[in-house]
């Protein structure tokens, strides 16, 4: 089970942390990513992190604003928000795959949650 965390209101260049809990499959061998939607677009990726928290990757309009980070002792993963922008209100998906390598599209993921709604205001 992936249950996501932490969204809500944010206002432009404010931050928000976003938090993912991961049950019910072994944390240590999972890669687990975000990802975001908005209203009539496709999921993007966003940011994912590998095994140990050692290997990371950003898409490049988050690339410097955003950080994600793991805790194996807590089966989580974060990601931190900063410097929001107008561009950056979505839903946000964690999703989590037991195949090694870091997942960077939908098709590298095994597991999703549910989501949690992120909205920048000006």
């Amino acid at each position: 089970q992936v249950v996501e965390s932490g969204g809500g209101l944010v206002q432009t260049g404010g931050s928000l942390r976003l938090s993912c809990t991961v049950s019910g499959f072994p944390f240590d061998d999972t890669c687990v990513a975000w990802f975001r939607q908005t209203p009539g677009k496709d999921r993007e990726f966003v940011a994912s992190i590998g095994r140990l928290g050692r290997t990371t990757n950003y898409a490049d309009s988050v690339k410097g604003r955003f950080t994600i980070s793991r805790d194996n002792a807590k089966n989580t993963v974060s990601l931190q928000m900063n410097r929001v922008k107008s561009g950056d209100t979505a839903v946000y998906y964690c999703a989590a795959t037991g195949r090694g390598g870091l997942p960077h599209t939908e098709d590298d993921i095994d597991w999703w949650g549910k989501g949690t709604l992120v909205t920048v205001s000006s």
